[in-house]
Formats: C-alpha cells, structure tokens, sequence
C-alpha cells in the first residue's frame, strides 16, 4: 500500500528506496490508471502518444522495447501500426497484467512478451531490440541517465529511441495557468478520485525534478545517439525525444 506522504524516499532511507515506491505507487493506482490518464489531462495524453508513436517506422522496426510500459497504451499503438513483437518492461506487475488483459482482449498475445524489470538493469541481451520508446516513465526511474544506457546497449546498430516526457511549459502565462492545474488541482482530483494520496503529489514534483528538454538531449548524446531531435507540444509541457544509437 502507497504511504500517504508528499515526498519520494531517497535510495536507502530505512530500506525504503525509491523504486520500491515507484513500484507500490503504479501498482496501487493501477485499476484507475488509465481513466485518470485520460481524465485529469483532458484526452490529450492520447494524442501525445499517438504523436510520440508516429517517429517510428515499423516495417524497418519489428521487434520493440516498451520501457515502463505500464497498462501497456503505446505497446498497443506500436502493434496496431505494425510492430511484430513487444517486449513491454516495467517494475509495476500490476500495471503489466492490466496490459495483457488489453492485449487478450485483442487477441493479440503472440505479440506481447512482459518483463517485471528495472529500467537500470533490463534482462535483455545486447543489441536484441530494433527501436525502444518510453513514454511518461524516464523520470520515475531514479538514475534516468543509467536506464539511457540500458537503452543504447539493448537497441541494434542504427535503433530508434523515442522518449515521451513531461517538461516545463516555456510560456510565461501558460506557465503559470499549468503549474497552477498541474500543482494544485490535479493533485487533489487525483487523489480523491484514485484514494491513493501520495501519486498524484508525486507527479508534480517529479516533473519539477527532471531535466529540461536540452539538458536530457544531452544525457542522449553522452549515451551514444545521434540526430538527437525534440518535439515539444502543449507550449512545452510536453517534449518527444528521438534520436539513434550510433
């Protein structure tokens, strides 16, 4: 069960690290995650995905990484635009059977493989994967430049990474109108409509802690992509990485 507090343990405090709070967190918000994906941003997280997934081509690109994957949104993109095989990772196995119910539902099984994994630590050999994509959960793993790393050392030669992540709106005045919905409001909708108090306070401060879109490209660089491009949508609240392993 997710503690109710406003805060993120540190690695090690008490023997409560961080990913052991991440994993709680999605696994206990997991029955309403997806109707409150879809609620508290108005349905544009759907079209932020559908945007994100659009930078892959999948006749050059079949097999797929779905790094914290989730309830398994973009795995289902990638398949419905013709992605041969998906290998969805994420720590939550919550999130991860709510994600095979989607695709049991679609009877598309033979293309999902799940995998309870750590984004520090993926239990995939070098170079299996031709692309990998990440939406919404690069900053939730506590050393996002590392799981970068992973992500460099599972793609092949030329693979594809597509980074889907939250960032800070570069507009003034819609600057202030976000962070007074995104710290204040959607918190407390949030918390109210899941019963989980600590996620929906997370949200906000993990976006607040993560890198700026030039200093994540960066990180992308130092890991070994090349052509590093961002997409920024939503006046910046929203920023798509791409670029590809060298």
């Amino acid at each position: 069960m997710v503690t109710d507090t406003k805060t993120v343990p540190a690695e090690n405090d008490n023997g409560y690290s961080k990913k052991r709070f991440i994993q709680a967190m999605f696994s206990a918000v997991a029955p309403r995650y997806d109707f409150l994906n879809h609620l508290l941003s108005f349905g544009a997280d759907i079209y932020w995905r559908r945007q994100a997934i659009r930078l892959i081509n999948f006749d050059l690109n079949r097999k797929v990484l779905d790094l914290a994957s989730g309830t398994g949104d973009m795995a289902l993109l990638a398949v419905k635009r013709g992605a041969q095989k998906i290998i969805a990772a994420d720590i939550s196995p919550a999130m991860l059977e709510r994600a095979r119910r989607k695709f049991e539902k679609k009877e598309w099984l033979d293309f999902y493989r799940p995998v309870c994994a750590d984004g520090e630590c993926l239990p995939l050999a070098d170079q299996s994967v031709d692309a990998a994509i990440c939406a919404f959960g690069i900053r939730n793993i506590p050393d996002p430049e590392k799981a970068v790393g992973e992500l460099a050392r599972v793609l092949n030669g030329s693979g594809l990474l597509v980074i889907l992540e939250f960032s800070r709106p570069r507009l003034f005045l819609f600057r202030q109108v976000f962070q007074l919905y995104f710290k204040w409001i959607l918190p407390r909708l949030g918390s109210w409509i899941s019963g989980h108090y600590s996620a929906y306070y997370y949200l906000p401060k993990s976006v607040d802690e993560f890198f700026q879109p030039e200093a994540f490209k960066e990180i992308m660089e130092k890991k070994g992509f090349t052509g590093v491009r961002t997409f920024s949508m939503m006046f910046g609240a929203v920023t798509t990485y791409c670029g590809i392993k060298l």
